[in-house]
C-alpha cells in the first residue's frame, strides 16, 4: 500500500493579541484533525506579531522557554486530544540575553521531541532580526514522528542550500518552513526557492508564511503557503496571497523513492570535492 500522509498548514493574520492567536490556530488544527491531517504546522513565530520589523527590547516580551513555556505546553495537550504532530515556531528564551527564533515538534501521542533553531538571521530595514535572536546552535535535527520524518527551515534559511541537504542527508521526507515574507523580490524567490530545494532533495517541502500588515511596521505578508513534491510540482494550489487559510494535502511519501531512483543526485554526489567550499 502507498504510504500516504494527510498533512496541513496554517497561515494566519495577527489577530491583535497572543491569547486570540493561540485559539485561532487551535480551532484551525482541529478543523485538520477533522478532516484526517496527521500533523500541521504553523508560520513563524506564530503566537506573536512579526516584531521585527522594529528595533526596541520590549519585544523581549513575547519570548518563552521551550519545551516548558505556555505555548508549546498548550500545544503538546492539543496534540495528544486530536492525534495530531505539530511544528510550533515561537520566540524562545534559553536565559535572559539568549534568545531564539525556535521551532518546537511536537509528536501525536504529545511527546515533545526537540527543536530546531533558525540558523541564518537577517538584518535589514524591515527584518531587524539580530537584535532579537541568536543564530541556531543545535544542527539540523530531524525527527522520527507519527507522520514520518519531520524537518525544519526557518524563513530566511531557506535561501541557504546546506542546511536543505543536511535534512536530506538526514532523512527527512517532509520539511516544514515557517516564515513571515513580505512583498518584494521575495515574492518571486518564494516559488523558486522551496520547489528548487524539494527537486535537490527528494523530500516534500511545506512552504508557510503569514497574511496581511500588521501593527509594527508596513511589511505586507503574501502568504501564498503550500506544500510542494519532490518533482518540484505544487501538490494542489497555494494558498491565498490575502486571507487566512487552512491548508490540508495527501503527501505519497513513496514518491520520494521514486524520485530518488529517477534523479540519482544523492549517489552522484562528490563530498570528496567540496571541502574547499566551507574554506570560503
Amino acid at each position: 500500500m502507498p504510504e500516504v500522509v494527510r498533512a496541513a498548514l496554517v497561515q494566519a493574520g495577527w489577530t491583535g493579541d497572543t491569547e486570540s492567536m493561540i485559539v485561532r490556530h487551535e480551532e484551525l488544527a482541529r478543523l485538520a484533525a477533522g478532516q484526517g491531517a496527521r500533523v500541521i504546522g504553523f508560520q513563524e513565530v506564530f503566537n506573536a506579531p512579526y516584531f521585527c520589523q522594529v528595533q526596541d527590547t520590549a519585544h523581549h516580551r513575547w519570548a518563552e522557554p521551550v519545551p516548558d513555556g505556555p505555548t508549546v505546553t498548550r500545544m503538546r495537550a492539543l496534540a495528544r486530544e486530536l492525534g495530531l504532530v505539530m511544528v510550533v515556531p515561537v520566540y524562545e528564551i534559553e536565559q535572559p540575553g539568549l534568545l531564539y527564533n525556535t521551532a518546537a515538534v511536537i509528536d501525536a501521542d504529545g511527546r515533545y521531541l526537540g527543536k530546531y533553531r533558525k540558523h541564518h538571521i537577517p538584518q535589514l530595514p524591515g527584518f531587524w532580526e539580530k537584535f532579537y535572536f541568536r543564530p541556531g546552535n543545535l544542527g539540523w535535527p530531524v525527527f522520527d514522528t507519527a507522520a514520518g520524518r519531520i524537518g525544519v527551515y526557518i524563513c530566511y534559511d531557506r535561501h541557504f542550500p546546506e542546511g536543505w541537504r543536511a535534512l536530506g542527508l538526514a532523512g527527512a521526507q517532509i520539511v516544514f518552513n515557517p516564515s513571515a515574507t513580505s512583498r518584494s523580490l521575495s515574492a518571486h524567490l518564494w516559488r523558486l526557492e522551496q520547489p528548487a530545494a524539494a527537486v535537490a532533495n527528494g523530500y516534500f517541502v511545506a512552504a508557510i508564511n503569514r497574511v496581511g500588515v500588521e501593527e509594527y511596521g508596513a511589511n505586507d505578508f503574501y502568504g501564498t503557503s503550500y506544500f510542494v513534491d519532490p518533482t518540484g510540482r505544487f501538490v494542489g494550489d497555494p494558498a491565498s496571497d490575502r486571507d487566512d487559510e487552512l491548508v490540508v494535502r495527501d503527501l505519497d511519501l513513496d514518491l520520494i523513492t521514486r524520485t530518488r531512483a529517477h534523479w540519482a543526485f544523492y549517489r552522484d554526489r562528490r563530498p570528496d570535492a567540496y571541502g574547499p567550499l566551507t574554506e570560503a
